[in-house]
């Protein structure tokens, strides 16, 4: 599932190509665990998320699965799906979602909790789950309204429409499309023009997107003052001041240099 592109890079596979890619709960423990070795892991600055193959990225939850269930296992099973999607919208680095296929579902619930998502021109996505009598629980109804509006979010939920990667381009849901033989190479590319800027500032840029997003402006604004003010007590802020005097490429090592900050750093990172 993980694999090392870089020493900052990590890429992780969805690979259940008999299923679909979907998410059993074996699959969902071993992500989750991924997730929490990545984020202990200081030296990564980005993730990549993709699906084997190229037909599918991830079909949602293992229906099979689910049909074995009684009640209280769906209950459990559902908590996991949540904290496994939550553990990725709240990654302290940006993730990159390579989508290669069919994400329907939880799959299209996984794809828009990744910070940026580029798409395969052959994939369709989809919240399907009120075509089978639920309705998306692992954060759709929540995100994708912040992704594409409330009206176009209410009309794909509702109907359990599919939409091509052309579409999901026009209405915001991706930000970038590729063929499916350049898919993975187009991530790469964007995820190591994010690893090679100062780890620390990404972090809290990150930070202040996600928290002042859903704040007023004047709140968002003191967001961003506190990232900020967390930026100035790194080294890699000296580092690009001194890689742009001596005009050079910059080396940041995502070290801070003032101590008293870290207590303010383990409560804003």
């Amino acid at each position: 599932m993980e694999s090392r592109l870089s020493n900052e890079i990590v890429l992780i596979t969805l690979s259940r190509p008999e299923a679909a890619n979907a998410l059993s709960v074996r699959l969902l423990e071993e992500l989750y665990q991924v997730l929490i070795n990545c984020r202990s892991d200081q030296s990564v600055r980005c993730l990549i998320i993709t699906g084997v193959g190229t037909k599918y990225f991830c079909a949602g939850a293992d229906l099979k699965e689910r049909l074995g269930m009684d009640i209280e296992q769906v209950r459990s099973t559902l908590s996991l799906i949540r904290k496994t999607i939550n553990a990725i919208a709240s990654f302290p680095c940006p993730i990159v979602a390579a989508i290669n296929g069919v994400a329907l579902g939880g799959g299209t619930e996984l794809a828009i909790a990744c910070d940026i998502r580029i798409a395969s021109n052959k994939a369709v996505f989809g919240l399907t789950e009120t075509a089978v009598g639920i309705i998306p629980g692992a954060g759709g109804t929540q995100r994708l309204p912040r992704l594409v509006g409330i009206g176009r979010a209410k009309d794909l939920i509702y109907t359990a429409r599919k939409v091509s990667a052309d579409e999901a381009l026009e209405i915001g849901l991706i930000e970038h499309i590729a063929s499916p033989e350049a898919l993975l190479g187009q991530a790469v590319r964007i995820a190591e023009q994010i690893a090679k800027n100062a780890p620390i500032a990404v972090r809290q840029a990150k930070r202040a997107i996600e928290n002042g997003f859903d704040s007023d402006i004047a709140e968002g604004l003191i967001i961003e003052e506190q990232a900020y003010e967390i930026t100035i007590a790194s080294s890699d802020r000296l580092e690009g001041l001194q890689a742009f005097k001596e005009k050079r490429n910059p080396l940041f090592t995502g070290k801070y240099f003032v101590i008293l900050t870290a207590l303010s750093i383990e409560r804003n990172s």
